[in-house]
């Protein structure tokens, strides 16, 4: 089966409409992997791009992770680091902080961190992670 690596601007179609033949595209593109014509791959930059546009446009966090959830969730579609970027969903729903700082204290978990190095300690702490004291 041809794998295709998916950049986030396709997804984005899906939510942020700005070129209607984009959009359909973009939808013929996840009918194919739906139906097993094809598989598609992203990765964890892929989402956070995603997130990182949606919240630019002013979308509720809430909004976002669902976002984001339905993304990781098409049929035919494979994710890189699954398990990370499920803990990090997870992390972003219960604590309220981004998508993006979640990933990171939940690669850091994974790698076996025993703390992150940040100045943005702030979100780091809600988020439970062990902060590196510089």
């Amino acid at each position: 089966m041809k794998k295709v690596f998916v950049d986030s601007n396709v997804f984005l179609r899906l939510f942020i409409v700005e070129d209607e033949a984009q959009l359909k595209a973009a939808k013929h593109l996840i009918e194919e992997a739906a139906k097993g014509r094809l598989r598609l791959v992203i990765g964890p930059p892929v989402l956070i791009e995603v997130a990182w546009t949606l919240r630019s446009a002013k979308l509720p966090r809430p909004q976002i992770l669902q976002a984001l959830r339905s993304i990781v969730t098409i049929p035919g579609v494979a994710l890189i680091d699954a398990d990370v970027v499920a803990a990090a969903l997870e992390l972003a729903d219960t604590s309220g902080q981004e998508f993006s700082d979640a990933y990171i204290v939940a690669s850091s978990r994974k790698a076996g961190a025993g703390a992150v190095a940040t100045f943005n300690r702030k979100h780091f702490e809600k988020l439970g992670a062990s902060l590196h004291e510089f």
